[in-house]
């Protein structure tokens, strides 16, 4: 059922397993540490519009109830299936053992990162995205498959959480649907 934002506002959270991606993905995303609610909402938001299988919020990244993440996610937040966890090295590791194949992918940059465009993405993928200043920790790069970076041309060395996250996954969709 495709809703607009009023009705995704207004609407009650739907029982247990009753919302599944309509691509059939299976595209995890994990935060490490973001911390604005704004960010946190657009990602569920952009979750939802990209047929995510779960959300992962990590460490100080804050999770719904919360009034602005409600608000910035038009409700979103429940529809995705979503899960916190302390550790993001530790939710990284256990998702490797209980997921095979699995491709961890840290959207950063970083030395070892590649262009965005020229990784070659495959299901199961979990993309992570870090902390608005900081990034990614670098105990969580680590412990990753993989980091790509998106290109900057400009004198700003970076661009938005959710921008960076969307990009990148819709470049993961394009590549393995």
């Amino acid at each position: 059922m495709k809703m607009n934002a009023k009705q995704l506002r207004s609407s009650q959270k739907p029982e247990t397993g009753s919302r599944k991606p309509e691509a059939g993905n299976e595209i995890y995303i994990i935060l490490d540490n973001v911390l604005d609610t704004y960010n946190i909402g657009s990602i569920f938001r952009l979750a939802d519009g990209a047929g995510v299988k779960k959300v992962y919020l990590c460490g100080h990244t804050n999770t719904p109830p919360n009034p602005r993440i409600k608000k910035s996610s038009i409700n979103t937040t429940e529809w995705v299936d979503w899960e916190y966890a302390e550790s993001t090295v530790e939710l990284i590791r256990n998702l490797k053992f209980s997921i095979p194949n699995l491709q961890v992918i840290a959207v950063e940059q970083s030395d070892g990162s590649i262009p965005y465009d020229k990784f070659d993405y495959k299901q199961p993928i979990a993309l992570v995205v870090g902390h608005e200043t900081y990034g990614v920790s670098k105990e969580v790069l680590e412990v990753v498959d993989a980091t790509v970076e998106i290109p900057m041309f400009g004198v700003n060395i970076s661009l938005n959480v959710m921008v960076s996250l969307a990009i990148v996954l819709y470049k993961a969709l394009e590549k393995i649907v």
